[in-house]
């Protein structure tokens, strides 16, 4: 395969430097205290600043951590969670990670791509259950080409069930060509997702095998780059937590995140920070697990070092992990999720099929559950997009997100898309609670045109309109 570069390839990983922070740094109260202040300023933090938090182990320290993230993540983007669902296109792999049920090596995995007529029939099986954004996710083979999942895009949005539609398409595949990821956009994308899924370099190796498209670490590092200069301004990162030292991959990200910024001016739009879980044929010694603590404190330690970005936590998470980690920044998570091929037409049931899954789903509740709970800890279950309709994406996002403005639009746009919803999908119980909750999110607003504005749309939506922008 000719393989080339971006002319901006860097290799902005310091080995030596993110080890000698994570080693060399100690937890100093008087320090924090300023780094706490820098946060809740909504000022992105440096590595070292990051490496100090990293680096907290007394209770009282990791209690201001938690609190200093629970207070930025609601300055920033209101009490809205955005939720989306996942759909996996195909599960044909070249590549032969060693902790994926998908590695090629796996002689009796179920391999499947959905047809046009299975993906209309799985996007219809979502809009009928009330999802607005979708994920779609590809294994790496050469059939996943950029054309080909340019028209899975396009199929996604033409699939219209009811009052039902798909707004927000998001792309989760292997790293492209500037070309290749071009003509991904070309079809409507919204962020295009590459995990490094570690930053470590020996470990990036060890179970990523050189012989493979996914052994070339520089390849995949730079993904980002030639994703922007294809057009590509919403981009999203991650590490697989548990292949190597929690910290170092935190720091990793980081290092991604300064780098983008940098370089284009524009950040990562999203972060992604799953754990490693039980996939089907796997059986992996993990010296570098990740705790349900340690799980807690990158994510706190991510929402201040990046305030701008949008936290996303998977289902991989127990529903118990996700009650509990959700208050420290997280700001999308995926609900009522399948993750087998072909799996939102099938009936749903507990026992999963794993022969056809990447990973175990820790969180299996079905979408109006999941929107129930959230509306009992206060939060607003957001479809909202809103943002990359109307231009508020890349650098423009971040001119808004930076200073944490988003807010001002966040929440009503979530107040009108959880409205959608009452309306023509939820159970009575979730429609009663969500009202409630709509009714004292309008208290809260102290400008009565603009209170009177957003509540004369949700009166419009009642009568049957749908799609109303704030």
């Amino acid at each position: 395969m000719n393989r080339i570069l971006s002319e901006n390839a860097v290799d902005f990983i310091d080995d030596s430097l993110l080890h000698s922070l994570i080693k060399n740094t100690k937890e100093d109260k008087a320090r924090l205290r300023d780094i706490f202040d820098k946060s809740k300023a909504k000022q992105a933090l440096s590595l070292e600043e990051t490496a100090a938090l990293l680096a907290i182990e007394s209770p009282e320290g990791l209690e201001e951590l938690y609190q200093t993230a629970r207070d930025l993540k609601r300055s920033i983007y209101g009490n809205r969670i955005v939720l989306f669902a996942p759909l996996y296109i195909g599960n044909n792999c070249i590549n032969n990670c060693t902790y994926c049920g998908f590695r090629s090596s796996l002689k009796d995995a179920v391999r499947k791509t959905l047809s046009d007529q299975e993906l209309v029939a799985e996007v219809a099986s979502l809009e009928r259950e009330g999802h607005k954004r979708l994920i779609l996710v590809y294994g790496e083979h050469p059939k996943y080409t950029p054309e080909f999942i340019a028209s899975t895009v396009r199929t996604c949005y033409n699939v219209k069930v009811g009052k039902g539609e798909i707004r927000r398409v998001n792309i989760n595949a292997a790293p492209m060509s500037v070309e290749g990821f071009r003509t991904v956009k070309e079809s409507g994308i919204g962020t295009f997702q590459v995990f490094q899924e570690t930053y470590h370099r020996e470990t990036y190796a060890k179970y990523h095998p050189v012989n493979t498209v996914k052994g070339d670490y520089m390849w995949r590092l730079n993904a980002m780059d030639r994703a922007f200069e294809g057009g590509i301004d919403d981009m999203g990162i991650g590490a697989l937590f548990g292949l190597y030292d929690w910290r170092y991959d935190v720091l990793g990200l980081i290092s991604h995140a300064i780098h983008l910024q940098k370089t284009y001016g524009v950040g990562p739009h999203t972060i992604s920070f799953p754990r490693i879980k039980p996939a089907f044929g796997l059986n992996l010694d993990l010296p570098y697990e990740v705790s349900d603590n340690q799980f807690k404190h990158l994510v706190a330690t991510l929402r201040l070092s990046v305030p701008y970005t949008g936290l996303i936590m998977t289902a991989r998470e127990s529903a118990e992990i996700r009650d509990e980690v959700i208050e420290f920044g997280v700001s999308q998570i995926d609900a009522g999720t399948r993750l087998e091929i072909g799996g939102y037409q099938e009936k749903r049931e507990l026992k999963q099929n794993l022969d056809r899954e990447q990973f175990e789903v820790g969180d299996q509740r079905e979408l109006d559950a999941v929107i129930r709970w959230l509306l009992n800890r206060e939060f607003i279950p957001s479809f909202c997009t809103s943002c990359y309709r109307v231009g508020r994406t890349g650098e423009h996002f971040m001119e808004y997100a930076i200073p944490g403005f988003i807010g001002n639009f966040c929440t009503p746009n979530a107040m009108l898309t959880l409205t959608e919803y009452l309306e023509d999908y939820s159970s009575e119980e979730t429609k009663q609670a969500g009202y409630k909750l709509i009714a004292n999110e309008l208290a809260k607003i102290k400008d009565p045109a603009r209170r009177e504005d957003i509540s004369g749309k949700i009166e419009q939506i009642k009568r049957g309109k749908r799609d109303l922008l704030y």
